[in-house]
């Protein structure tokens, strides 16, 4: 089915999650992030919080990545290291394929997401070395 989905509506009765940490359960994430369409490999989803995701990466495929409201530091972790991203509302990145990446904000964030799935998660300083 083709649809419109209005982003701020589907946002309304999510909750903002203070406080993120990296070793957050899915249950304590829930709540959080509104699936706003299904994809072929997955979906776009929005969502707004403060603190620090766990790594992540997709294996099967690019996530693209728009700030909607607030700021966040989007680290990558590429072939030749780290690379830091400080996004504001209004910018959009991709994260290439298989790169493990987290976000950080301390003021606080929306974004929104086009996700490939499944979704790999990592609580390691560096995941590459840690998986």
């Amino acid at each position: 089915m083709v649809a419109a989905v209005k982003i701020s509506e589907a946002l309304a009765g999510k909750k903002m999650l203070t406080g993120r940490r990296a070793d957050m359960s899915e249950d304590e994430l829930d709540g959080t992030f509104a699936t706003l369409v299904e994809t072929q490999d997955g979906g776009v989803f929005a969502g707004s919080f403060q603190g620090e995701s766990a790594w992540e990466r997709h294996t099967n495929g690019d996530e693209l990545v728009q700030v909607i409201d607030g700021a966040t530091r989007l680290t990558i972790m590429t072939e030749t290291g780290p690379q830091v991203l400080e996004m504001t509302a209004g910018m959009v990145t991709v994260v290439p394929q298989g790169c493990w990446h987290r976000f950080e904000s301390a003021t606080g964030v929306t974004v929104m997401t086009m996700t490939p799935q499944p979704t790999d998660h990592s609580t390691a300083e560096d995941p590459r070395e840690g998986g």
